[in-house]
């Protein structure tokens, strides 16, 4: 069985970003960036003033100094003419520095009415002022490729007059659960059978990881019907099975895909929850076979999906932030296989972050993954740890589950 960052790599290495679109820039906040992003004006295109204050020559600034005021700049209307010995110029912050003044004198330091000044400060060339290009130049290279783009970047995208943007098309994931026992939400449920929560909590996850789900009809335990649900996704960048990714009687997802082309590179995972996971393509499209039960599906989903959404949607796709935290119980060796434990998180009276792990952590107890804060995280073979021990955990929020 693969560990679980051996396959985490082995599915990214086979994964490559969507192509660019362009879309507006009030849409991009969240999306990836797919081209440079080369500024097409200076910023500030002029010099122009910090603060509210007179622009002057910076030799007539001396303490005493009146000087005759010759006109005002409010911002968005330049002075026209030029400030010359013993002259100034009313301005406010982002006002543009007119011809002859290099120096502004705040107005908190000089004592004005409506024709004359007197310092009460002195300057020097460039005080208070902001020179034209101070932030960016026409031409230069802002953001590269691959950057997730936050508000911060979209206010520099406009600052640089940016109304379009090229980013990654978001990636398609399409999501086929299989089963003869299972029924959509609000179906009729066959005798012995179940509702299905996969396909909804998948997409779920997928939109707030930058992917679009496609949700498939539900595939009987079928050969036949696996592969011909299967072709219907061929448009998809992601192909998710949930169930039947095991070699049981009646676990068919391997073989009905194999009929039509599924190349297996590995399935089995050292991990709890979630060993039966596989990995392959079908011709191009890239196929996860997550387990049936809820739990595991989505514990795999956080490890392998997240970050094959990432990578296909233009980020290098990584394994989910980790962070540490104090275990409030004593936790057992740890067999072979990584382990997975769902906890809530709270703090002590020191301020330190606390985790309990819930009792039973049974693969289809679906109720205390939506009551969990986060994951601890336990090596394979980690030893014995005493209550107070401090374990590795993943918040779930901070992934989108």
């Amino acid at each position: 069985m693969l560990s679980v960052p051996e396959a985490r790599a082995r599915i990214l290495a086979l994964l490559a970003p969507t192509g660019g679109e362009i879309i507006p820039l009030a849409e991009a906040a969240g999306r990836v960036l797919a081209a440079p992003l080369i500024a097409r004006l200076t910023q500030p295109p002029h010099d122009v003033s910090a603060m509210d204050g007179f622009a002057l020559r910076a030799a007539d600034s001396v303490i005493g100094t009146r000087l005759r005021i010759i006109g005002a700049a409010p911002a968005g209307h330049p002075f026209a003419g030029s400030v010359g010995p013993g002259e100034a110029v009313r301005l406010f912050t982002g006002s543009v520095v007119p011809a002859g003044a290099d120096c502004i004198i705040i107005q908190e330091d000089a004592e004005y009415d409506d024709t004359t000044v007197t310092l009460r400060a002195s300057g020097h060339a460039g005080k208070h002022i902001r020179g034209a290009g101070l932030d960016f130049a026409t031409g230069d290279r802002l953001l590269s490729p691959g950057r997730h783009l936050t508000a911060r970047d979209i206010g520099l995208a406009a600052a640089a007059n940016h109304p379009w943007i090229t980013v990654h098309r978001r990636p398609v994931i399409a999501i086929l659960a299989t089963g003869d026992e299972i029924a959509m939400p609000g179906d009729p449920i066959p005798a012995g059978g179940i509702v299905s929560s996969n396909s909804h909590a998948l997409a779920a996850f997928i939109r707030s990881n930058g992917g679009i789900p496609l949700i498939l009809p539900i595939a009987a335990d079928d050969r036949t019907a696996i592969a011909s649900a299967a072709a219907s996704a061929s448009h998809a960048d992601l192909l998710i099975t949930t169930g039947g990714a095991s070699v049981g009687t009646h676990d068919l997802v391997q073989a009905g895909l194999s009929e039509i082309g599924l190349d297996v590179d590995f399935w089995k995972i050292a991990m709890r929850p979630g060993k039966p996971l596989m990995f392959g393509r079908l011709g191009d499209l890239p196929v996860l076979g997550l387990p049936g039960n809820p739990v595991s599906a989505m514990i795999c989903a956080l490890l392998f999906a997240k970050p094959a959404i990432e990578r296909l949607g233009g980020l290098p796709g990584s394994a989910p932030p980790t962070e540490f935290a104090r275990c409030t119980v004593a936790l057992p060796a740890n067999d072979h296989r990584a382990d997975h434990l769902r906890a809530t998180i709270d703090r002590d009276p020191d301020g330190h972050w606390t985790v309990t792990p819930f009792g039973p952590q049974d693969s289809s107890m679906l109720r205390r993954l939506a009551l969990a804060d986060a994951v601890v995280l336990r090596a394979p073979h980690a030893p014995a740890e005493p209550a107070g021990a401090t374990v590795t955990i993943i918040r779930l929020a901070a992934c989108g589950l």
